[in-house]
């Protein structure tokens, strides 16, 4: 009898292991509301359709949040044009390969750009050495996932860095890459002359986190760049009403089904809300991030969960926090660790178990008025400090500082 290596069974028992979640997860999203599914594709052509309404009419959280958004969009206009000498290039990925990348990339471009700094996407399909030339960046910013680095071409890199100031950053990631170790990818960061890292994670996380001390050991102080809210995209809009009995839009990746499993069955299974996002495998097209806003609007709830690392430690809020936040729309969250350190009590509904988060969801829909009150809390507290405006501005000076 042939004797199979061990290397073969643990790929068998991950793959049994894989094909039970996902039948776990089949048997969850059956228990979903019949009318999620079934008005989806409606809801999602009404939302296409929509356009900004004037102020005529709008309620109490449209009003407050246009005279907010207007007035951070006033006082960040071409506020860092004289920074002359900057040039970024950010490295895009596609959506249907990394939905939170192409956000939070594509808004932090965005919002450079608005602020009068001339910024580059880089595609993952454009002609690295093209680009290069025709835009001649001062400064890339990639992940150091090979996802990312194979599609830089780091010998024109080289070549390019000896007639130009020109600094690349990569992600500062302590998680293993297949057979890469964290020392591995430094060491090849070292040898490619990577100037800086950065991540999205919370500067105390940062420093309290035993992994990141590789970072320092080298000399690299890690620059935090929180996510944040792009107030070109995500503000409040008018609606005739809240008709939809809850909001969520988020993957449904594999690592976050035990979450979902575990929080959501009570509020799904028995009201008719708004799903979207890739992987749940009831939907036929997912919703653009241009037309989120409108579909906010109609909600009673915005649903939020967060992975168990930002429950266990004060890592990151994901991006929705601050979307739900600058959408005027009552949030009910988990109880991520860096919560209180962001927002006030006052600002959002937090539950730390899966029953409080049941019991919360029906409080908010039995009191609507204090679920105005909190969101428009929350929209105050995000549109003072929470946008990606106010990110991009930290990063330009960092930037700037470190490129004199």
């Amino acid at each position: 009898m042939v004797k199979l290596p061990s290397v073969y069974f643990k790929k068998i028992g991950r793959l049994i292991k894989r094909i039970g979640q996902e039948f776990k997860f089949m048997l969850f999203v059956m228990r979903i509301d019949s009318r999620t599914w079934e008005r989806h594709e409606s809801i999602l052509d009404w939302a296409h359709a929509q356009s900004d309404q004037s102020d005529s009419g709008a309620n109490n959280i449209v009003k407050r949040g246009n005279e907010l958004r207007s007035q951070v969009l006033e006082v960040f206009k071409d506020k860092c044009r004289a920074v002359s000498n900057l040039r970024i290039m950010i490295h895009v990925p596609p959506k249907h390969i990394s939905p939170g990348g192409f956000s939070l990339f594509s808004n932090l471009a965005d919002s450079i750009d608005y602020l009068g700094v001339p910024v580059k996407k880089l595609f993952w399909s454009d002609n690295f050495a093209a680009v290069l030339g025709d835009f001649s960046p001062t400064h890339l910013l990639t992940s150091d996932h090979r996802a990312y680095l194979d599609r830089i071409d780091w010998g024109r890199v080289a070549e390019y860095s000896k007639s130009h100031n020109f600094s690349v950053g990569l992600t500062a990631s302590i998680e293993p890459q297949g057979a890469l170790t964290l020392r591995d990818r430094l060491s090849w960061g070292e040898s490619h002359k990577i100037a800086f890292y950065y991540g999205f994670r919370a500067q105390e996380y940062y420093a309290e986190l035993e992994g990141y001390r590789h970072y320092s050991e080298l000399g690299y102080d890690i620059f935090s760049l929180e996510f944040g809210a792009n107030p070109l995209l995500y503000y409040p809009v008018s609606v005739p009403e809240r008709d939809l009995d809850y909001v969520f839009l988020a993957s449904s990746n594999i690592d976050k089904h035990d979450q979902y499993f575990e929080w959501l069955p009570g509020i799904v299974s028995g009201n008719a809300g708004f799903i979207d996002g890739p992987g749940w495998y009831r939907i036929k097209r997912y919703a653009p991030r241009e037309i989120h806003r409108f579909l906010y609007s109609r909600g009673k709830v915005g649903l939020n969960l967060h992975i168990n690392d930002s429950l266990k430690w004060a890592s990151e809020l994901n991006e929705r926090t601050y979307i739900l936040a600058a959408c005027g729309i009552p949030q009910l969250i988990d109880n991520p660790k860096l919560l209180f350190k962001r927002f006030s009590k006052e600002a959002v509904f937090s539950a730390s178990t899966p029953e409080e988060y049941a019991d919360l969801y029906r409080y908010i829909l039995s009191n609507p008025k204090e679920a105005e009150q909190k969101a428009l809390k929350s929209l105050e507290e995000v549109y003072s400090r929470h946008t990606t405006f106010h990110r991009a501005e930290s990063l330009i000076n960092r930037l700037w500082s470190g490129f004199r």
